[in-house]
């Protein structure tokens, strides 16, 4: 199937909703009718993250939901201890409140790690995942890190939990030419860099409470690896790497491979030029595989 995304809609004409979540107002989208889809993003994106994608989906037959996830986008900064059980439980009532069938989660760096955990602690919501560039945890755990760079995210992260430190490192790190720098880094294509890009993450990081949600994140538990999830895994999964990301890099596809080899129904895509956000950088390349794939399903 033929899948283009010309002439698709900015971040701003997604019609949004607002949804009261344990006392806290989440954003979210919806678009067209069909099998469900859940789209997840990844750290510090949102909605708008997925502008290349919704309508496409949408208009190949499928009803697509976007959430802001708490602490991101539209969606309120609450003032917690960020975790991914926190967004999990989001996912799980979401999908309670607005979906009655099981939909296919489909997620991009910590939001596929999301979407794994709903596969196998909510199979009842899930009819499949498609993964793309999924991340390993919400964190680096400290046996990934040789000593010396241990010691220094360990001083890092004491300088962004420290409430004289903290908002000065937030804000160095939130300036649009910095935020710039930093996807010029994780996108192959620097054409996919737009200002519109960069003002999606940027207006966000504005928001009351925003410095304080970067804080818990980065200092939070990294979570359950793929590694514990993959052999629980019992729907389908579509994994896409854009074959280029330095963060998540495509050697991390293995684990997906050695799963596929023990039996689990996993379709690996390599995406040649393309960072970690293909679904962004080179939509029509991962519209059309998301699309085939859910044909077959």
């Amino acid at each position: 199937m033929t899948v283009t995304t010309q002439q698709l809609p900015t971040q701003d004409a997604f019609e949004k909703f607002i949804w009261n979540w344990q006392g806290y107002k989440i954003q979210y989208t919806v678009m067209g009718t069909g099998r469900p889809l859940v789209l997840v993003h990844g750290f510090g994106a949102s909605i708008g993250h997925w502008r290349k994608n919704i309508p496409v989906l949408a208009d190949a037959g499928y009803q697509v939901f976007a959430i802001d996830l708490l602490g991101f986008g539209g969606s309120d900064k609450a003032p917690i201890d960020y975790t991914v059980e926190v967004w999990v439980e989001l996912l799980k009532d979401f999908c309670t409140a607005h979906i009655q069938e099981p939909a296919v989660f489909i997620g991009n760096s910590i939001g596929a790690l999301l979407s794994l955990i709903v596969l196998v602690e909510h199979p009842g919501i899930a009819a499949g995942g498609i993964l793309i560039n999924s991340a390993g945890g919400l964190s680096h755990r400290p046996h990934e890190l040789n000593p010396p760079l241990r010691i220094v995210m360990s001083t890092f992260n004491r300088f962004v939990r420290s409430p004289i430190t903290g908002k000065f490192v937030y804000n160095r790190i939130r300036q649009k030419a910095q935020i710039r720098r930093t996807l010029y880094q994780v996108y192959r294509n620097r054409e996919a860099v737009t200002d519109e890009l960069v003002d999606l993450l940027y207006t966000p990081s504005c928001d009351p409470g925003a410095q304080k949600v970067f804080a818990s994140i980065l200092t939070a538990p990294p979570g359950p690896s793929p590694e514990e999830l993959l052999p629980k895994v019992e729907r389908p999964l579509l994994v896409i790497w854009g074959a280029d990301d330095p963060w998540t890099p495509i050697t991390g596809a293995k684990i997906y491979e050695k799963a596929r080899e023990n039996g689990k129904d996993i379709k690996i895509v390599p995406i040649p030029n393309a960072g970690h956000c293909p679904h962004d950088e080179v939509p029509d390349v991962v519209n059309a595989q998301i699309v085939d794939w859910l044909a077959q399903r």
